[in-house]
């Protein structure tokens, strides 16, 4: 029993390092946003930048479907993670440096910074996922609570750390000593609270737990009492051409039935599922992740700063809350329905549907200045989250069944269907001016 709690506390930190910096870099973007020339577009360059950082998947990708074998999966993961430590250690640095582009000034470091530690978490779904099948199913779900961790405790750190904590003030309280701008500054601005520790510290916090990723990776390689809990009994140290064996194995069926010969079934993994089946999953994947990973994040300021600065921090916190919840509730309560994951992805959808309208809305949003709107905005974006990420599990518990080379494509369109979301968002929101910004000190819509 000691064995087990231990290989499912290291899977949880493990799991926790795959998305741990670039989840917290959105919940620390009120302190970031007001020293940045970028300002509030900052959001939709970061969805922009994750996805042009999928050259990583996409090798890893390419490499398992035409030189299959050939890729040391342990090697890379190895790689990746050292790279991140680094990688978060100079965005601490640098994170608040400008330079002069074309006459403008732009975050230069800290846009590059984004696309490095980007590198990082993309091609972790193509490698932390399919690792996981050295372990026990079991385990599965445990990385998923620890990969849902990775919003969620950065983002209490954040809430420690006093983000978005502000106060509208007048603006002639700000532009006092430019007497030319007294008579039109008779207008609310917010106004931040310095914070209780700075973001230079907060990045250092986050490279901190990309260290412990890094640890717990190596336990998970070389600890005697995990290699118990790998379910062919391998060793541990690394085999991975044996355990590419086993997997390629795996990826046709065995036996079937008189029933199954008589349908026609894919030769997808088992061939438990038809081809339309199997694309079913993919697309439902892929919508899911378009949604959750770049399609309304780069909104979130759009639907929720009209509400107010603490809307905004709220509905992020809770986001990110909502997350290992769903993941949490998995392990006592599995489902594989083709049906229920359909039924659930329409029901997020639907929620996404008004946080969009919100959006759509700003800066005058349905309930701008009600109790009931910033209650409605938190709760529809825990909620979304918290459907879609279960229909994610859902999704994964299916591919894990299906074999190591279902799990890396799992990955992959993941990164596809983020990359989709981001590149239609992108020009709605930078080029069209299609979202208004939304005013925290909100004095237009009474």
């Amino acid at each position: 029993m000691a064995m087990s709690i231990l290989t499912h506390v290291l899977a949880g930190l493990f799991g926790m390092g795959s998305w741990v910096t670039i989840c917290g870099l959105w919940v620390e973007l009120p302190l970031i946003v007001p020293q940045v020339p970028e300002g509030w577009y900052l959001p939709s360059y970061i969805s922009v930048i994750i996805q042009m950082a999928n050259i990583g998947p996409l090798f890893v990708t390419l490499m398992h479907r035409f030189r299959p074998g050939m890729l040391n999966e342990t090697a890379v993961i190895y790689f990746i993670v050292g790279f991140g430590i680094l990688a978060s250690l100079f965005l601490a640095f640098f994170w608040s440096e400008t330079v002069v582009v074309q006459g403008v000034e732009r975050s230069v470091p800290l846009l590059l910074l984004i696309f490095f530690i980007s590198i990082v978490d993309c091609t972790s779904s193509v490698t932390f996922l399919p690792f996981m099948t050295q372990l026990k199913a079991e385990y599965l779900m445990t990385y998923y609570i620890g990969e849902g961790l990775s919003g969620l405790v950065p983002a209490l750190a954040a809430m420690v750390q006093g983000v978005g904590v502000m106060e509208c003030v007048n603006a002639s309280q700000i532009l006092r000593s430019n007497e030319t701008h007294l008579n039109e500054s008779n207008y609310l601005v917010p106004h931040y609270q310095p914070a209780n520790f700075s973001v230079e510290a907060y990045f250092f916090f986050l490279t901190a737990m990309m260290v412990v990723c890094l640890v717990a990776f190596l336990l998970l390689n070389y600890h005697p009492a995990v290699a118990r809990e790998r379910p062919n009994n391998t060793n541990g140290n690394g085999d991975h051409i044996s355990h590419w064996k086993n997997k390629k194995s795996e990826q046709k069926p065995m036996m079937r039935s008189q029933k199954a010969i008589q349908k026609p079934r894919s030769t997808f993994g088992t061939g438990t599922y038809t081809w339309m089946q199997v694309v079913y999953i993919y697309i439902v994947l892929a919508w899911v992740n378009a949604l959750t990973n770049t399609g309304l994040p780069s909104v979130q300021s759009y639907s929720c700063l009209p509400y107010g600065d603490q809307a905004y921090h709220w509905s992020a916190t809770m986001a990110n809350v909502a997350n290992p919840i769903a993941c949490f509730i998995t392990m006592f309560y599995t489902q594989r329905s083709l049906v229920l994951m359909g039924v659930l992805t329409s029901i997020g959808s639907l929620i996404g549907v008004y946080i969009m309208g919100m959006a759509v809305l700003s800066p005058c949003p349905l309930l701008v200045n009600e109790t009931s709107g910033i209650i409605i905005i938190v709760l529809a974006w825990f909620f979304f989250i918290f459907v879609l990420s279960y229909v994610k599990v859902i999704v994964a518990v299916i591919l894990r069944d299906e074999g190591h080379s279902a799990l890396v494509w799992c990955g992959a369109v993941v990164q596809l269907g983020s990359m989709l979301g981001a590149v239609t968002m992108f020009p709605l929101v930078n080029i069209y001016d299609f979202f208004t910004s939304g005013d925290p000190c909100n004095t237009n819509c009474l």
